[in-house]
């Protein structure tokens, strides 16, 4: 006996099967919502990635900048100190020729007053040491013009050298420049005499 075969059931109009080579619009979403997904988070970290490297980059900006406007006050100060030595020179070789001047006069009043062996000595004497101190303090002041002159100059490329060997020279420049007051104090001393 054969066996009856079923007969299938009426497909409603909902379960029809979609046709060959056409997908479920339901999935198409799915796999967009995914790629879009998957896109914003890209996004999102490259934003992140970018806020953060804008941060740092103002960040160095601003200690530059800052240490650009050290650098530059620091060399105007150095300038103005080293013009302010150029004049103390210009009035100490001025004071030198008014000293050397003054010399001879003092001789010359002096000779005429007593003994001109006892003049003469006392005015080269005297000629003497103001000579010695004025000749210490053209010197000194020379060399302190010409070590501020280098200093502002190697400040002016302050990224080429160490800073300590910066420092330690700034400190050499100040000593020169402290000698170089001490020996006009001198100077001045000898000419009130």
């Amino acid at each position: 006996m054969a066996e009856p075969t079923p007969t299938p059931a009426p497909a409603s109009v909902d379960a029809a099967p979609a046709p060959a080579g056409r997908r479920r619009p339901g999935r198409r979403a799915a796999v967009l919502a995914g790629v879009l997904a998957v896109a914003l988070v890209a996004a999102l970290v490259l934003a992140a990635f970018l806020w953060r490297s804008t941060d740092a980059w103002q960040g160095h900006s601003a200690a530059w900048e800052g240490k650009a406007r050290d650098h530059a006050e620091q060399v105007a100060g150095l300038e103005v100190e080293l013009e302010g030595t150029r004049t103390d020179l210009a009035v100490t070789r001025d004071q030198l020729a008014t000293a050397t001047a003054r010399i001879t006069e003092l001789a010359d009043e002096k000779a005429q007053l007593g003994d001109e062996q006892v003049v003469a000595e006392q005015y080269l004497d005297y000629q003497r040491r103001v000579s010695e101190a004025a000749g210490g303090v053209a010197t000194a002041l020379g060399h302190c013009t010409a070590a501020q002159s280098q200093l502002i100059g190697y400040l002016g490329n302050r990224d080429a050298y160490d800073p300590a060997d910066l420092d330690r020279f700034a400190g050499d420049v100040q000593a020169l420049c402290d000698e170089a007051n001490e020996a006009n104090t001198r100077l001045q001393q000898e000419l009130a005499q």
